[in-house]
């Protein structure tokens, strides 16, 4: 194995082949905002991991964090301040005027608790008598704090309240500075079902808000610090496009020379068709699917070993054009074969523990740091009618190995020194999860983890014990429909009785459980709609789940719907053909293929409006289903008829309730 000289700290090659690169080439991976502010994202930690075993200079950061960092501060409180309108009438902006010099003699010390670095605040914070109460405090009633904070729960209050605080310095932000900003996106209006370029071209080439100045100002003094050669953005959600791109013209105006990619979850789902050339202005290649081989192939080239034609699922622009390169029979990197994500560079004890609601599960999401670490590529099922199927990352399934998922477990945490794991797969495979359970057990690795599943008949009591007794805190999950005859026909593989024994399992053994769902799937009716939310309060009731969310049913021109919409009693409402205009430049084994297309979009494509006669008022009923569940996650109306929640003032159905005995 060739060996190369590195002051970096030194990993172990264990990838079935020998390193190939020289240390000649820096590699920066970049998260940009908004994402999470608890935990870094599992993108550039998975790729660092890979890039230091073979050999390479790769360095990581992450600007959500350093972003919100920046503006929840003393000095950004003030530059908020500066640029501030006169006038406004928002509430946030308002209270915030009359009470800024308060803001800012907290505001250090309130992130510095949400980091854990100042746990004797939790007195004063949860007291009411120091942090500036806006209008996000509004919910804060003595009751609403009496029911979920008890006696004895003050550090759990005290974190409430101080993400309250900057819940309201995020509508500060966004009522009287960028309207484009959020703590969990930004910008993200630009990029949902961004059918052409302009909006977003039109929104780089503005004049910059405080919020992209600052983004600026972090970008400039990061790549003067690091002077990479490979600038590697992730763009996993649309609410990070714009900060992506923001970040992007910025190292091309300071380093020109250095090169620019993007890939991410956004990336593989609504730009698989891309055809605007004017993207390539900001990045120089655009890369799909997890970003291993495509970005191994990518540094090659850049390294004079592999001409453009050559490269990996990859768009780049020629002549003016935007063509995709993609060899035929390269050799994939076995998923089992990848070494563990490597956090350094990314500090835990920067990240902030925010309890968004005190929903237990939702707290589980963003109160506290999670390692995040992958069991499995893909889904084992990979069958339902309305998910992206045909998508590498949802079809190509490979479990990875048990002992070697441990060793990694163990890996990250001598790097962070954190016990805490979320597995983030598609759905973690039932028997996969009982052998690392099974080997957490023997080995005497102690954590605590959650992970996404499917409601499967195989989480029996036993495996349920046996996984909580591995550190097991949570699952989440599609319930989807709650239907049995919209399940059969979504493929979904499930029932509602297999769903019902499988979260009463989890519940026995005290693992918590959230359940996602969908409304105004096709041929869906109002009545099963209601009678799915009586599952729904009937669960919640009786302690089965603890969190559920409503997801609006979208068409997506990835999924098997798209394929054969009138078996689903669906008209396409625009012309199918340009939809599928130059689906043959899809990933496909040809060394490389035009991505020029007339009447399909140029930019973004994924979601797909059709007509489906004599639906539902979905609008209506999914706004019910939210309040609904909204109230089941605090506890409240679970005695009351679902029915409350509708306006049924003409042809209201009658919804039966389940029998009183609980399934075996």
């Amino acid at each position: 194995m060739r060996r190369y000289s590195s002051s970096l700290h030194r990993l172990k090659l264990d990838l079935p082949r020998p390193a190939l690169y020289t240390l000649t080439m820096r590699v920066l991976l970049i998260t940009p905002p908004m994402v999470q502010l608890n935990a870094p994202y599992a993108a550039t930690p998975a790729l660092m991991g890979l890039l230091r075993a073979q050999g390479l200079d790769a360095r990581q950061a992450d600007l959500s964090l350093e972003l919100a960092l920046l503006l929840f501060s003393r000095k950004g409180l003030a530059q908020i301040r500066a640029a501030l309108p006169r006038r406004s009438s928002a509430p946030a902006v308002l209270f915030f005027r009359r009470h800024a010099p308060r803001y800012a003699a907290v505001v250090d010390d309130a992130v510095r608790f949400l980091q854990g670095q100042a746990p004797a605040l939790a007195g004063r914070l949860a007291r009411r008598r120091w942090l500036p109460e806006g209008p996000r405090f509004a919910v804060a009633t003595p009751a609403f704090m009496r029911r979920h904070f008890g006696p004895g729960a003050a550090a759990a209050r005290a974190k409430y309240l101080a993400s309250l605080f900057l819940d309201d310095l995020a509508d500060v932000l966004r009522d009287g500075v960028d309207p484009r900003f959020s703590l969990a996106r930004y910008a993200e209006r630009l990029a949902l079902a961004a059918a052409t370029f302009d909006q977003l071209h039109a929104a780089l080439q503005a004049p910059p808000t405080l919020v992209d100045q600052l983004l600026d100002r972090i970008v400039v003094r990061l790549i003067r610090r690091e002077k990479p050669d490979l600038v590697g953005l992730t763009v996993p959600f649309p609410g990070n496009l714009y900060g992506a791109l923001r970040i992007a013209q910025t190292v091309r105006h300071i380093a020109p020379r250095t090169k620019i990619v993007l890939g991410g979850g956004y990336v593989n789902t609504e730009l698989c068709r891309l055809a605007e050339p004017r993207l390539f202005d900001f990045a120089d290649f655009v890369t799909l699917d997890d970003g291993a081989q495509p970005l191994l192939a990518l540094i090659e080239h850049l390294h004079g070993r592999r001409p453009a034609h050559s490269l990996c699922r990859t768009f780049f622009r020629r002549r003016g054009r935007v063509v995709f390169g993609n060899a035929g029979g390269m050799r994939e990197l076995p998923f089992r074969d990848w070494p563990a994500p490597s956090y350094t560079g990314l500090d835990p004890n920067r990240y902030l523990s925010l309890c968004e609601l005190p929903n237990p599960v939702i707290r589980l999401w963003s109160d506290g740091y999670w390692n995040r670490l992958q069991l499995a590529r893909g889904c084992y099922w990979h069958r339902c009618a309305f998910c992206d199927t045909s998508l590498a990352y949802i079809r190509r399934f490979e479990p990875g190995n048990p002992d070697r998922i441990v060793d990694h477990i163990e890996r990250l945490i001598a790097e962070t020194g954190r016990r805490n794991f979320h597995f983030v797969d598609e759905a973690a495979p039932p028997a996969l999860l009982r052998a690392v359970a099974e080997r957490l057990l023997a080995r005497g690795v102690s954590i605590n983890w959650w992970t996404n599943i499917r409601f499967e008949k195989v989480f029996t009591p036993a495996l349920a014990r046996l996984l909580a007794c591995a550190g097991c805190l949570a699952v989440t999950a599609g319930l989807e429909t709650a239907c049995n005859r919209t399940l059969r026909l979504m493929q979904k593989g499930v029932t509602v009785a297999q769903a019902a024994r499988c979260v009463r399992a989890f519940a026995g053994a005290g693992i918590l459980v959230h359940a996602y769902l969908i409304y105004g799937f096709p041929t869906q009716t109002r009545r099963e709609t209601i009678a799915a939310l009586e599952i729904v309060r009937t669960w919640f009731r009786r302690g089965w789940i603890q969190s559920a969310y409503w997801h609006r049913f979208a068409l997506t021109i990835h999924s098997p719907m798209f394929r054969n919409p009138a078996a689903f009693g669906l008209r396409l409402a625009r012309d199918r053909a340009s939809a599928e205009a130059g689906s043959a430049a899809t990933p496909n084994g040809s060394r490389i293929a035009r991505r020029q297309t007339r009447a399909a979009p140029a930019f973004a494509q994924n979601e797909i409006t059709y007509e489906e006669a004599g639906a539902p008022d979905w609008d209506a009923l999914g706004a019910a289903l939210r309040t609904a569940t909204y109230n089941y996650l605090h506890g409240l109306g679970l005695d009351g008829d679902v029915r409350a929640w509708f306006d049924l003032t003409t042809d209201s159905p009658l919804v039966r309730r389940p029998r009183s005995r609980r399934p075996s």
